[in-house]
């Protein structure tokens, strides 16, 4: 029964469908009147009927009870089961999420946890089952390898002397069966197989490589054996030694070089077969080589970071001691080989090379914190390089090797690097050398622009000018300490550089160690002399209020006027021009000379020298070489020269021309006139010239004694045709007329410039006149005795005068000035 049913029999009776029902009934079975008397047998059926349906309901209800409290365990039972149910259908559900992870495959997965499948496993297995079958035949063939390797060694351990080919023969098989194998290996290749086919040639190959070794080592073993009879590694007295033991030597050594032969005939076909050095020599230095490493890679006191001088002489020392062996036992041995051709002595060198490479690629690493080490180290191994090429040994490569790569582009006048290359050749290396070289040079500078002395003029006793022939005749050039030191810096630097073998390596060094060092010191004079310029009073009077006047004045007269003004600029002067003769002799040497010509042929270094402004432009090509290295600076400093050289008669002339405008001022005054009128006979220097003549006089005197004669001269005519010009037309030219006893006075006054002039540079006369020349002149002609005709007969009244430099006019108003010229 349904819960439907259930509800529609539980409803309450409805009394209207029950009545109508009735009805239904009644009008069914009482159509009409003749059917009522059947009613009361109706009535009676309907009671009955009903007591009936009472009695079901009471029964209907008595079992309700029961029946609902059956249904509602029924019901509980059931829930329960379904509970149950539900959890073993959970449990089912989570059973066969298992099994269908299970089933998934742990590849790909990175969680670490999953497993692998059944089939996975079955599948792995199948694959190791496959690669232990493949290790067995690589076994096998191992095996065999190892086999033949050792019957090789065996069989030549066996061998008598002399060696001869059928010694190698287990060898010769074994190198065969490699072979094979490695053509099997590259067939399976191609066909795609795993990469153990290569592992095992690889493998098979260095079996092959320490077998033949070991060859090599067994009769290495018997060399060093009969060669400590003789006193190797000790210098050998070979003539002393006995027959038995020369004789086992050279058995020995003749054996290792038949074995050579014989490796170049088997491995002629493998890659990298270029043998450097010869096997006996290689078993000699074995002995050298474990001496080194006691020596210098251990505890020992020997082994030092700051002494890579010891390791060096160490190998030199040795290359010296075992020449005379090399050369006439090793050499004689060989000459009865193919080998003949070969340097035994050179042969040997090469070898030993490989120690200082190895000891200085362990050691630099160490040496890049400390900047003076490893430039001392660089150094020792440049001096090294040019020890072995002193000897006669000719590098082929960083290391003794031939080293192509280092040949590429080197000039003819580079040399192959050496073991300094093992250092130099590597960027990281060589720069931090580099920057340590520059920043020591930059020190050295500081500290010698710094010196207290710095710009005291040197004594004549340390005059190194000599040492440059090309000196342009200032030979007797004096310098300033500081000029002299950074010569002696600037060429410290060029020993620093020069042993390096690379021309590009050569103009880094150039360009960023010592043409700083030329450029600064041309910075530092020409910021002397702006501040000399600033300071002085002359300056002050071209540019009023340039140097703010309305602040606290300083006495700068005390710092650039009189004779130490000049000597500030002299010291200026000499500095600038000690350098730029100085670059004027280096420019010529060879090395510089070498290098400008390989820098305009490279175009590399073209490139790097265009962009450095020091530098003179450079031109392609060695047929268009002009000039040198040193050109642009030469002319910088040059500049320099003659722009102290302009201050220098500036101020000299300016002071002397301020102190005689008091005398102008006092020959033009009517007092001046009376005062000569009076004692007509007598003629005295006026109290009013005597502090410019002596001024002029400081300042020559001091030029002699300090600069050059070429300088000095060159200075005195500038500086003595301006005054003499100045004094032409103050004194002479624009004064109005004379009396005799003036124009003798004036006479005199010139004359007396120029007799101050020859005691102070303390040379001829002729030499002191020719800048006074024509105020000499002038004043001769206003001395001349006797009347002058102002007309067309001055040329009579000057005849007999030094008359050059001045022109007809000039000599004119000369004569004129005279009173007792007619006019």
């Amino acid at each position: 029964m349904t819960s439907q049913q259930i509800q529609r029999l539980l409803e309450p009776p409805n009394a209207g469908l029950a009545h109508k029902s009735a009805l239904e009934l009644l009008n069914d079975r009482f159509s009409d009147t003749s059917k009522l008397d059947e009613l009361e047998s109706a009535v009676q059926e309907a009671g009955i009927k009903k007591a009936q349906l009472t009695q079901q309901l009471i029964a209907s209800k008595e079992s309700i009870a029961s029946v609902k409290s059956k249904a509602q365990i029924a019901a509980l039972t059931h829930l329960e089961s379904a509970r149950e149910l539900g959890l073993e259908r959970q449990g089912l559900t989570d059973e066969l999420a298992a099994l269908s992870h299970e089933l998934v495959s742990s590849l790909g997965h990175s969680d670490g946890e999953s497993k692998p499948t059944l089939l996975e496993d079955v599948e792995t297995m199948h694959r190791a089952l496959k690669e232990l079958e493949g290790v067995g035949a690589y076994v096998s063939i191992v095996e065999r390898a190892l086999a033949l390797s050792e019957a090789a060694v065996a069989q030549m351990k066996s061998s008598s002397s002399p060696l001869t080919v059928a010694s190698t023969s287990e060898y010769k098989t074994l190198q065969v069966f490699i072979q094979e194998v490695s053509r099997a290996c590259g067939a399976v290749e191609d066909l795609g197989s795993e990469h153990s086919t290569l592992h095992l040639a690889k493998f098979l190959q260095r079996i092959r490589d320490k077998t033949w070794s070991d060859m090599k080592g067994f009769l290495s073993a018997s060399l060093l054996s009969a060669s400590e009879k003789l006193g190797w590694p000790m210098p050998v007295d070979y003539a002393s030694a006995s027959a038995d033991d020369r004789k086992a030597f050279e058995s020995a050594f003749t054996d290792l070089l038949r074995l050579q032969e014989i490796g170049e005939i088997l491995h002629s076909s493998l890659p990298g077969n270029d043998h450097e050095g010869l096997v006996p020599l290689e078993a000699l230095v074995l002995p050298v080589a474990q001496r080194f490493k006691y020596h210098f890679d251990g505890d020992r006191q020997t082994n030092r970071l700051d002494k890579p001088e010891w390791y060096f002489t160490h190998i030199i020392n040795v290359a010296h001691d075992h020449r005379p062996f090399m050369e006439v036992v090793a050499q004689r041995i060989l000459g009865d080989t193919k080998y003949k051709n070969v340097s035994a002595w050179h042969n040997y060198t090469t070898l030993l090379l490989p120690l200082l490479a190895r000891k200085l690629r362990r050691t630099v690493p160490q040496l890049l914190p400390h900047p003076g080490l490893l430039a001392h180290t660089v150094y020792q191994a440049l001096v090294f390089d040019a020890a072995l090429r002193e000897m006669g040994y000719e590098f082929q490569g960083g290391d003794g090797s031939d080293n192509k790569e280092n040949d590429k582009g080197k000039g003819t006048g580079e040399e192959r690097a050496g073991v300094s290359a093992v250092i130099l050749d590597k960027k990281e290396w060589f720069d931090a050398w580099l920057e340590g070289e520059k920043k020591f040079a930059e020190d050295q500078y500081h500290e010698i622009i710094s010196a207290p002395d710095a710009w005291l003029i040197a004594d004549d006793e340390g005059n190194d000018s000599d040492e440059h022939p090309n000196s342009r005749g200032t030979g007797d050039l004096r310098a300033t300490n500081s000029a002299r030191r950074i010569k002696a810096l600037v060429e410290q630097v060029t020993d620093r550089y020069s042993p390096l073998p690379s021309f590009a390596q050569r103009s880094r060094f150039l360009i960023h160690v010592q043409l700083p060092l030329l450029e600064a010191y041309h910075a530092r004079i020409s910021s002397s002399l702006d501040a000399f310029e600033t300071l002085s009073s002359a300056l002050v009077r071209a540019v009023p209020g340039g140097l703010g006047v309305d602040g606290p004045r300083m006495d700068t007269r005390r710092l650039t006027g009189g004779v130490e003004g000049s000597q500030r600029l002299c010291k200026a002067l000499i500095s600038a021009k000690y350098v730029e003769v100085a670059m004027v002799g280096w420019g010529e040497e060879m090395f510089f000379l070498e290098l400008w010509a390989e820098i305009n042929r490279r175009a590399s270094l073209r490139a790097r020298v265009e962009v450095h402004r020091s530098l003179p432009d450079t031109n392609e090509g060695e047929d268009t070489l002009e000039g040198t290295i040193f050109e642009e600076l030469v002319t910088q400093y040059a500049k320099l020269v003659s722009r102290a050289e302009d201050m220098l008669v500036s101020q000299v002339c300016g002071e002397v021309e301020a102190l005689l405008k008091p005398h102008f001022a006092a020959i033009t005054s009517p007092r001046s006139d009376s005062e000569s009128q009076a004692d007509s006979d007598s003629i005295a220097v006026p109290p009013t010239l005597l502090p410019p003549i002596a001024l002029l006089s400081s300042h020559l005197t001091f030029q002699r004694n300090t600069l050059p004669n070429s300088l000095t001269t060159t200075l005195y005519r500038r500086i003595a045709a301006r005054l003499a010009e100045y004094i032409l037309q103050r004194e002479v030219l624009y004064r109005p007329a004379l009396t005799l006893h003036q124009a003798r006075t004036v006479h005199a006054e010139c004359e007396l410039w120029a007799e101050t002039c020859q005691a102070a540079l303390a040379t001829s006369r002729a030499r002191v006149e020719a800048p006074w020349n024509r105020l000499l002149t002038a004043g001769r002609l206003l001395d001349t005795e006797g009347e002058v005709d102002g007309g067309d007969r001055w040329e009579e009244a000057a005849e007999g005068l030094e008359t050059s430099g001045l022109g007809r006019e000039e000599i004119r108003t000369v004569l004129r000035l005279r009173d007792d010229c007619r006019r």
